[in-house]
């Protein structure tokens, strides 16, 4: 039996299988992890600000409504009451989001612990009565048929709403992703919705949202990718390189995945899918990649290499730099009063927390080499000439290689920066009521500022003239950039749940055609009359005039969905030629469709350019094709309040997974 907390989260699992579907599995709600309880107890939070909100707008409207005095009196101090309980909620919620030991890894190497989010929750949808009702009106087949399909698509929502956290749990949300490719192909027409809704929570918020857009499921969809791919890397153990190699890959990916939803995602209906949150989220990713490039090279850091300590210093000046730039944009307008407090702090923990690391491994390089290292000026020199940002006070490098006590001398002006900036990252860290709980943080910051004072009492043996010397900063560079990791969607086939409805290429949502209608054909001397051409399904390219094909009422653009009774949607072209072949002397029936011109009143966008007014810009049948949008976002909801305001526009050439569909051959068939 597994220990609460442990990642023992399959058995038993919650899945979903069909004939031909999938077997990917989703977490066991049920199943009490210390990430579970954590999850379960954010979902009912989420599901008490719901009630709060909708209890709030029925009083803001009595309000106004109503001039009796007394009435007006009553439900303000019901509103009152109400925004007192979604502020408690907010509170707890926060520090629900602040609890990063659930996320952390349970190694006992002593690291800073990494942010992680946790997964936005959604409601249940109902899909099976939209579906039929429009299997039946635009299909013109029996929507009851096909109640397999939406009970498998059912169970794949209701797995990927509890992903398991590792590879296979972002595969199941990557495969929901695609399935919702073509759920949208198939039943979201551009002139109209299907009237089904898609409830999110806001996932630092808990503020619900809800659309009708498929883009929206899409977007939220996306999110909890990035968001599982922070819990991935948190979780990793950074006591080894090859720990650190996987917290790399899964927070890089964390960034990619959030920036793909920044660059083609408009009009978020929650703060938390917003471009300036989204900015952030990545900015925070990148400087924990960069936090990992660091905690690998002290990993290979060798105790007798100079230069590799001098590197070792400015890798974690540039780990502090890239802080400082999540701090800013944590202290945006629309994101200032909506990141939880501790993240904040944190933030700017690691960054007093690193540049004090920075001047300490310089200090070991200076002092501690003193007398390990025979000197040799050019050397020394071309090490230290792009080390600091501005040239050390007193003499040229050249001297100060070569004097001992000059070089402890800067060795120790940069101990006492580093003490100093120890003490101000735990001063910072005091402030923080989360923080203060996590005793393996206080225990980092406590042992760091503990080493550099004994390094410090080491070498204070020196006149007290030495102490007028002030060490200049270190000049940040990295080894090793972080990059931003796109989602390849690609790499999770899945086949068209509702395939049976034929060809995507003309069975579609966009596309409109005649009810099938019925012709039988009797071969005459001069055979059928007619020339095909194509697969699933296969056209009629030619009609002879004359023929019994014309006569019995076929034309040239029919599709071919059945002979003699046989679907044959997706049955190849010699197939249907043989078909017609086989049964011609006796006589044939066809059912047949024609495609009617397109619906010009909805038309807001080219055949194969998938781009939603409220979401997700696509472009899964013509790669390359540029896509732009403009966007609003939201004011922030610290007041809890749903306004609009501010726009921006986003720009991106779509690069997203598609697949091919049926293709028509060149080759022709007469009959």
């Amino acid at each position: 039996m597994s220990e609460p907390g442990s990642e023992e989260e399959l058995p038993p699992p919650a899945e979903y299988s069909s004939p031909g579907g999938s077997m990917r599995k989703g977490c066991d709600p049920l199943l009490m992890t210390l990430r579970s309880r954590l999850q379960h107890r954010r979902a009912c939070i989420n599901q008490q600000i719901n009630k709060e909100l909708r209890m709030r707008a029925g009083a803001e409207n009595l309000f106004r409504a109503t001039n009796n005095h007394k009435v007006r009196e009553t439900v303000a101090l019901e509103l009152s009451f109400v925004n007192s309980n979604l502020q408690l909620l907010k509170e707890e919620l926060e520090e629900l989001n602040s609890n990063m030991g659930v996320y952390q890894t349970e190694s006992e190497s002593v690291n800073v612990p990494m942010i992680p989010l946790g997964l936005k929750e959604t409601k249940e949808v109902d899909l099976s009565v939209a579906l039929k009702d429009f299997i039946c009106e635009h299909y013109g087949e029996d929507g009851s048929r096909y109640e397999n399909e939406i009970r498998e698509l059912a169970d794949l929502r209701q797995a990927m709403r509890t992903p398991s956290r590792s590879e296979a749990g972002v595969e199941l949300l990557m495969e929901y992703y695609n399935q919702l490719f073509y759920l949208e192909q198939r039943f979201f027409p551009v002139s109209k919705t299907l009237g089904v809704y898609f409830h999110w929570y806001d996932s630092l918020t808990g503020v619900p949202s809800c659309q009708r857009a498929l883009a929206f499921e899409k977007g939220s969809v996306l999110f909890n990718m990035g968001a599982l791919y922070t819990q991935i890397g948190a979780r990793q153990d950074r006591s080894t390189t090859e720990g650190i190699a996987s917290a790399i890959d899964a927070f890089q990916r964390a960034a990619g995945a959030f920036s793909y939803l920044k660059e083609n995602f408009s009009n978020a209906p929650s703060l938390d899918m917003s471009a300036a949150s989204l900015a952030m989220l990545v900015r925070l990713m990148l400087a924990q990649v960069q936090e990992c490039v660091f905690e690998r090279m002290l990993l290979l850091l060798r105790d007798d290499n100079f230069t590799a300590h001098l590197q070792v210093a400015q890798e974690a000046a540039q780990v502090s730099d890239m802080y400082w730039l999540v701090l800013q944009t944590m202290g945006q307008p629309l994101v200032k009063d909506y990141v939880p407090f501790s993240w904040v702090t944190m933030a700017q923990v690691k960054l007093e927390h690193f540049r004090a690391l920075s001047h300490y491994y310089a200090a070991v390089a200076l002092c501690d080499h003193t007398r390990k290292v025979q000197w040799e000026s050019s050397i020394g020199e071309r090490t230290l000439q792009n080390f600091h940002t501005s040239t050390p006070k007193g003499p040229p490098l050249s001297v100060l290689l070569q004097d001992p006590e000059e070089r402890c001398k800067l060795g120790k002006a940069h101990l006492r920066r580093a003490i100093m900036r120890h003490e101000e990252a735990m001063r910072v860290h005091s402030l923080s009521k989360i923080l203060r709980k996590m005793d393996i943080l206080q225990g980092v910051l406590s042992f760091m500022h503990k080493r550099s004072l004994d390094q410090y009492s080491q070498i204070d043996h020196e006149d007290d003239f030495y102490e007028t010397v002030e060490a200049p900063d270190i000049q940040s560079k990295s080894q090793h950039k972080p990059e931003l990791k796109i989602p390849d969607f690609s790499k999770v086939q899945v086949t068209d749940i509702f395939h049976q409805l034929g060809p995507l290429s003309v069975f579609s949502a966009r596309n409109r055609w005649t009810v099938p209608r019925g012709i039988k054909l009797l071969r005459v001397d001069g055979g059928l009359g007619l020339t095909l051409r194509g697969d699933s399904p296969v056209l009629v390219a030619g009609v002879v005039p004359g023929g019994c094909a014309a006569e019995a009422g076929l034309q040239e653009g029919d599709y071919i969905v059945a002979v003699n009774g046989a679907d044959c949607k997706w049955a190849k072209h010699a197939d249907v030629v043989h078909m017609l072949k086989t049964h011609s002397d006796a006589g044939v029936e066809l059912n047949v469709i024609t495609l009617l011109p397109p619906d010009t009143r909805g038309q807001v966008e080219k055949r194969g350019a998938l781009h939603s007014a409220s979401g997700i810009k696509e472009n899964a049948l013509r790669q390359g094709s540029p896509a732009s949008t403009k966007g609003h976002s939201h004011a922030s909801l610290l007041t809890w309040n749903r306004k609009k305001g501010g726009s921006e526009t986003t720009k991106r050439f779509g690069r997203t997974w598609g697949l091919a569909f049926g293709t028509l051959r060149d080759g022709k068939a007469v009959c």
